[in-house]
């Protein structure tokens, strides 16, 4: 089984503790996506899981092993880096073969092996070319290819595609996707890029500050975000997250806006949090252009500024003395000035503690 636990993994430079107690157990073949900010401890974590790091404390397992003492060579890991790291001398092909002649694999085999990853990769009538006569779409592909042939129990990618302009990394997404379907081996992923983590990844790990601060499905993080800082992170653009307080009364509860304006709460529960001070959340999709519906709160103001992305807009606009980000259908506003009538349900109506940061 290849299966990957982390227990209570630390790392330390010196007195500056980077990875503080990171507690985490990855499935065979799950496809686990670490994400956060520059500085979380994404990397530092990818890099120790292949012994490329010293840890400072705690226990790394893979397959059931402590492989904490053991060299990065037999951890049977194969790592995909963000700058490739392929042998300028070597072809296409003896890049992809060359872990396996060092590891004294048969000729014939390395030949099926290399073929193989090259068909799966769509790089066959690439293998005699050396890597400055690639684009960096097909040497990241060779980097793939290299990790394929070895058959490792873990793929550690280490933000394989943030050298990639935006067109082809959405492309290479789509063949990470392809592939993960041809190759079920269990894939540990770090980006800072949300949208990769989101479409990847069976589940999400979002790191902030070297600790862990919600593991999840892509879908759990987005609609039930545990934390103030993951309803910021996760999200294009982010969750609006606004100063208020919780009011009750026969009408129901309310999310009140220091500027006055009044969000209906789903749950009678809202009402135990009468008078508390809160941070309300609220996701500029859910914010929907509708001239008042059901039991959905209407919100009016004016778009401050507004951006045509051609398949809907954004639009940042003031509400009762606030300014929120709202997507909106195309054409639905504008320019600024121009007057909003905007709806959100209940049931998208997050509050957050103002002390703790978390969910209430």
């Amino acid at each position: 089984m290849a299966t990957v636990n982390l227990t209570a993994l630390r790392k330390a430079y010196g007195g500056l503790e980077v990875v503080h107690g990171v507690d985490l157990d990855v499935a065979d073949r799950e496809f686990i996506a670490l994400v956060g900010p520059s500085g979380c401890g994404k990397s530092t974590i990818l890099r120790m899981i292949a012994g490329l790091e010293d840890i400072t404390a705690g226990e790394i397992a893979i397959g059931g092993r402590v492989v904490n003492e053991r060299d990065p060579k037999d951890r049977d890991i194969a790592m995909v880096f963000q700058d490739y790291a392929l042998y300028p001398h070597m072809s296409v092909f003896e890049n992809m073969a060359f872990s396996l002649q060092y590891r004294g694999v048969r000729k014939e085999e390395i030949q099926q092996r290399v073929k193989e990853a090259a068909r799966i990769l769509d790089i066959e009538a690439l293998l005699g070319r050396k890597p400055r006569q690639l684009s960096g779409g097909q040497r990241q592909r060779v980097a793939m290819g290299r990790a394929i042939v070895r058959d490792p129990k873990v793929f550690l990618f280490d933000e394989p595609l943030s050298n990639l302009d935006a067109k082809l990394r959405v492309q290479m997404r789509t063949e990470i996707k392809k592939l993960r379907e041809r190759v079920r081996t269990t894939t540990i992923y770090v980006t800072h890029d949300q949208v990769e983590a989101m479409t990847l990844a069976d589940r999400i790990v979002v790191l902030n500050a070297g600790r862990i601060e919600q593991v999840g499905t892509p879908e759990d993080v987005y609609e039930a975000p545990a934390t103030t800082f993951v309803a910021s992170f996760i999200g294009v653009p982010p969750m609006n997250l606004l100063p208020g307080q919780v009011e009750a009364g026969e009408a129901g509860a309310f999310a009140v806006l220091s500027g006055g304006v009044r969000l209906r709460l789903a749950d009678d529960r809202a009402r135990s949090l009468a008078g508390r001070k809160v941070v309300i959340g609220v996701r500029p999709e859910h914010l929907v252009w509708s001239p008042g519906a059901g039991c959905g709160s209407t919100l009016d103001g004016k778009a401050q500024v507004v951006e045509p992305l051609g398949s809907d807009t954004l639009v940042l606009a003031e509400i009762g003395g606030q300014e929120l980000q709202v997507r909106l259908p195309p054409r639905s506003v504008r320019r600024a000035g121009d007057p909003l009538r905007l709806t959100v349900l209940p049931e998208h109506v997050y509050l957050f503690d103002p002390a703790t940061e978390r969910r209430m």
